[in-house]
């Protein structure tokens, strides 16, 4: 799953009329893209090696300097994992089996869901809304999630980028999107909590904010018209 970031202000698209949900489109979004990592789903690495490195020091040193976030970004563009852990292994043979762990434990980086989004994706699928998703996520690490995560089943469609081998911010994959879903300029709202992916989802055409928390998403949902 791609980065998150929590620092700087909020980006969104504005709502000029919060009754009507006109923007700065001119029309109200029909349909809601959601990201994945840190909006539908927590996920860190530390979750897994918690329980294999019991030492907090040697988790730290660990995480910092061998099974790294940018190490692991690479699957999102598309590495398979086999080569990607063959290299770092190479790297670091001491720690071959911790690194092999990786992959087959992988679900283990995954704890449960952010509060409160998941009951939103409900209301939505309740009301008919069209919900589809853009992930900056490893298709094969996808392909062993998603039997695990129903609550995509109210999703039309998910383009993940280890699939495609395009990740956010890059606008291909929100051009890739646009043609799959069938959405134009303004008829759709992405949700991201990094600030890149919702200036690049708004640079293609269409509303967009940047997550923080459940409760602040129903308002802007609510703003733009979306009965939640």
């Amino acid at each position: 799953m791609g980065p998150g970031d929590s620092s700087g202000p909020a980006i969104e698209t504005p709502v000029r009329d919060g009754a009507s949900g006109v923007s700065v489109f001119g029309q109200r979004p029909r349909a809601v893209v959601w990201d994945v990592g840190h909006v539908l789903y927590d996920w860190d690495p530390r979750y897994l090696y918690a329980r294999l490195i019991p030492d907090a020091g040697k988790l730290e040193w660990f995480l910092a300097n061998v099974v790294t976030k940018a190490w692991h970004y690479q699957h999102d563009a598309g590495r398979p994992f086999a080569e990607t852990s063959a290299e770092l292994i190479a790297h670091y043979p001491e720690f071959a089996e911790l690194i092999a762990a990786y992959g087959p434990r992988w679900l283990e980086t995954i704890p449960g869901p952010i509060p409160g989004t998941h009951a939103l994706v409900e209301e939505l699928a309740a009301a008919g809304v069209p919900q589809y998703g853009i992930t900056n996520f490893s298709g094969e690490f996808w392909d062993s999630f998603r039997p695990t995560a129903p609550l995509f089943d109210h999703f039309r469609d998910v383009v993940v980028s280890g699939h495609e081998r395009l990740v956010k911010p890059a606008p291909e994959i929100y051009a890739l999107a646009r043609q799959r879903f069938g959405l134009a300029d303004g008829e759709a709202i992405f949700i991201d909590d990094n600030a890149a992916n919702v200036a690049g989802a708004i640079a293609a055409g269409w509303h967009a904010h940047r997550f923080a928390d459940a409760g602040t998403l129903r308002e802007v949902l609510r703003g733009h018209g979306f009965p939640v």
